[in-house]
């Protein structure tokens, strides 16, 4: 008699993967608004731009379309440690938004993308659900994604994840950096902890040199575990930046922004500056969470180091006109930011200077 193969025999299990579909849905359908057009079963999510005032709030005259794509890097390890994953769906729609929002622009719908080993629906759908809740946070909607089980191409219990999102800015409102200049006001928002950056480094100095265990509480920590502090979600600024912008004629205003990941302040506030502008960093103008002191003692790391690596406390930084700058932070309290002056702009040959 003959014994057939199956593709779940060679490791990829189609069941598993329509209960995963099935487990998901509600978390899908919670992100979409009246601009989606929904069709069940689609091989590609539709979004409309045309303007119905009796649908949409906004009409674009001269709309131009945003678009990146990035991934969590290896915060994956720790939550596969945890065995929490709904917080890594959060990471993957922040860190997308939040490189878009420094366009000025608004997102408009996400996509994701998991490579797995084995197909477990119930995490899946956890990294789904936190998806679908940074989307809600960010406006957006998760119209579409894909979900590959690879098991000759990752070991057990490996996985990764990309997310790509697009969104939408007036074109005389793109925010490019090019209008900054000499006394302007550098102004930060606090960041949740370390968001999805320097991580490697962090999980080397926890994990291999200190060897903690994730449900390890440690004082310096405020008593919280090292994997709970370690899996905090990276901060969405979507709505407080978005709400913003719409006070001001921006280019008048806002001159530059800038989203602090992997570089930190000194890696990727020179991308939105001139050539011959310098950015000047007051390091005490914000207190440093714990989390930083923690790893640059363990490791021990040159402070020059933490700031080429971690965001050190700041998630996204403006360059604003001085004289608008207690205006901007007055209205960026009120949507709940936590707003500090960094600084200003002098001078210079197009680097951040932290004194």
């Amino acid at each position: 008699m003959t014994e057939y193969i199956t593709y779940a025999k060679s490791g990829v299990d189609i069941d598993a993967n329509d209960e995963m579909v099935d487990r998901i849905q509600t978390s899908i359908k919670s992100t979409l608004g009246p601009r989606v057009i929904n069709i069940p079963g689609g091989f590609a999510g539709l979004f409309r731009l045309d303007y119905d005032e009796k649908i949409f709030k906004k009409n674009y005259k001269n709309p131009i379309l945003a678009a990146c794509t990035d991934g969590v890097g290896s915060k994956v390890l720790v939550a596969r440690q945890m065995k929490k994953f709904d917080t890594l769906g959060f990471d993957l729609v922040a860190m997308n938004v939040n490189d878009m929002l420094v366009l000025g622009a608004e997102p408009l719908f996400f996509l994701d993308y998991l490579a797995i080993n084995k197909l477990e629906p119930k995490w899946v759908a956890a990294v789904v659900e936190g998806i679908a809740n940074a989307c809600k946070t960010a406006d957006c909607a998760l119209i579409g994604g894909e979900t590959a089980e690879m098991p000759d191409v990752y070991r057990k219990d490996d996985f990764d994840m990309a997310g790509f999102a697009v969104g939408v800015v007036e074109k005389n409102r793109i925010i490019s950096g090019s209008k900054v200049e000499v006394g302007d006001t550098v102004l930060g928002l606090a960041s949740s902890g370390l968001h999805s950056n320097g991580y490697s480094l962090a999980r080397h100095i926890c994990f291999k040199q200190l060897k903690l265990k994730c449900d390890e509480k440690i004082a310096a920590l405020d008593n919280k575990t090292i994997g709970e502090v370690l899996l905090t979600p990276t901060r969405i600024y979507v709505r407080s930046i978005i709400k913003l912008l719409g006070h001001y004629k921006v280019k008048q205003v806002v001159h530059g922004m800038a989203h602090i990941t992997g570089g930190g302040l000194v890696g990727n506030v020179p991308r939105v500056v001139p050539a011959d502008c310098d950015v000047v960093i007051d390091k005490s103008a914000w207190p440093r969470l714990p989390i930083f002191d923690f790893l640059q003692k363990s490791g021990p790391v040159e402070e020059e180091e933490m700031f080429r690596v971690f965001n050190m406390g700041i998630g996204f930084v403006l360059i604003v006109a001085k004289d608008f700058a207690d205006s901007v932070t007055e209205k960026l309290i009120r949507t709940g930011e936590t707003v500090y002056n960094l600084g200003t702009i002098k001078k210079g040959d197009g680097k951040v200077v932290i004194k």
